[in-house]
């Protein structure tokens, strides 16, 4: 099981002491001194779960892929911005206890892993920082084999599914219930390889979450 929780601590520190020379605005609004100013924050508070099916299961997303939601992820996978991960690791983690609430007892959480490309890019694990925010910890990934699924957005929907069937694989499932978790979900096409993928290693899924959903 990894060890590794999120990018290394004095990545917060260096972040936390830039802050404090740097001028900081808000994100959504552009208000001063915050990264997310109180009055957004609260809007990220009131905004509706999303619900929806892929393959057959259950996927609750913690956001709609949109606006702020979208920006701030952004900025986490793109630019580094952990300051940011527990506003959006917190609602993920909490619709994850409540998935295992509702799972049978001994239900393992599973975790879709970033391209090789990606996590290189990045230096840490999104999904593995964002639940590390909101207090869960012990998450086991699946195995990338072949392929790569970054580019998605320059392919059609046939090229996207040809590009990602096959790409995850998983062991050790044989019998288990599986809650699988994933940062962003758009055509749903990663997360149907990730519950096909623990259906061929004999799992179930009983639920799928992310951090945000394309509104389908």
């Amino acid at each position: 099981m990894p060890s590794t929780t999120g990018p290394a601590p004095w990545r917060d520190a260096v972040l936390a002491v830039v802050g404090l020379f740097l001028p900081v605005s808000c994100l959504g609004c552009g208000a001063r001194d915050r990264a997310v100013c109180p009055a957004c924050r609260a809007d990220l508070a009131r905004r509706p779960r999303r619900v929806r099916l892929v393959a057959g299961v259950r996927l609750d997303a913690a956001f709609e892929y949109e606006g702020l939601v979208r920006t701030l992820l952004l900025e986490l996978k793109l630019r580094g911005r952990v300051d940011v991960a527990a506003l959006l690791g917190r609602p993920t983690a909490e619709l994850v206890r409540r998935a295992l609430a509702a799972s049978p007892p001994g239900t393992v959480v599973v975790r879709v892993p970033p391209s090789p490309r990606g996590r290189r890019r990045r230096g840490f694990d999104t999904v593995v920082l964002l639940l590390a925010r909101g207090g869960v910890r012990g998450t086991r990934p699946l195995r990338r084999g072949r392929g790569d699924a970054d580019g998605q957005k320059e392919r059609t929907a046939v090229e996207r599914v040809a590009a990602t069937v096959g790409t995850l694989s998983a062991s050790r499932f044989a019998g288990r219930d599986v809650v699988v978790v994933d940062d962003v979900v758009t055509t749903g096409v990663t997360m149907a390889e990730a519950i096909r993928a623990v259906r061929a290693a004999g799992g179930r899924v009983t639920r799928c979450v992310a951090t945000a959903s394309v509104d389908s």
